[in-house]
């Protein structure tokens, strides 16, 4: 296993079946509103604003944002995670939905043969990946823009690790997942990624509460794609 991919594991490998039991306790109920200091409401907010019935989740935790958020009936909806436990556990809280199952690394190159998606969210993805916020930010939305429709809307929130306010318990806890490799984001800023966001979509929004930052990018720029083709 290279060293990389070895980064990459140590931000998913605390998702196991017993701690994703506790996940939406005690990272949406308890972190995201009281160490990150974002409410909750506001990233179902963005979830409800931007959600199409075409949609790819990546990086699924267990899949609670989904659930509170899809329409009834019978989107098309598909869930890729590098974790195979987030994946399955997401599955079977949208069981109504039959999501199809796509098991890789956003970080890598993606080979999908599948028809493009109207929306795709990234939530809560990039502050667990390796690297610096320009860099996997890059590569994450390079490898997934040749699967996003061409007015499709690519949204998402990460935790911000430089340039913002933070508690005395947010400060340790984000040096305490970051000396363990759960979190990556030292250095991740706001202008990382409105940048990553500014050269590949013809609208971005940026909205930053408490040291969240929730953001969309709508419309792939003309000629990126193409760019990425070369």
């Amino acid at each position: 296993m290279s060293a990389a991919q070895e980064d990459v594991e140590k931000g998913y490998a605390v998702y196991s079946p017993r701690t994703l039991r506790l996940y939406d306790w005690w990272v949406l109920r308890v972190s995201t509103p009281y160490f990150w200091q974002c409410p909750i409401e506001s990233i179902l907010g963005l979830y409800r604003d931007h959600l199409s019935e075409n949609h790819l989740e990546v990086g699924v935790g267990t899949g609670y944002f989904l659930g509170e958020s899809l329409p009834e009936g019978k989107p098309r909806i598909v869930l890729l995670d590098a974790n195979r436990d987030c994946l399955d556990y997401a599955e079977n809280r949208l069981a109504a939905h039959d999501p199809e199952i796509i098991q890789k690394n956003v970080l890598e190159p993606l080979e999908l043969d599948v028809p493009p998606f109207d929306s795709i969210a990234v939530n809560y993805l990039l502050h667990c990946l390796p690297g610096t916020l320009d860099t996997k930010a890059g590569a994450v939305f390079d490898h997934l823009a040749p699967h996003l429709a061409d007015d499709g809307t690519l949204f998402g929130s990460s935790i911000l690790g430089s340039d913002v306010q933070l508690s005395l318990p947010g400060r340790l806890l984000m040096a305490h997942y970051n000396r363990k490799g759960i979190f990556s984001n030292r250095n991740d800023s706001l202008g990382a990624i409105m940048e990553a966001l500014s050269t590949r979509f013809r609208t971005f929004n940026v909205e930053v509460q408490g040291c969240v930052v929730l953001f969309w990018g709508k419309g792939v720029r003309e000629g990126y794609r193409e760019r990425l083709a070369r």
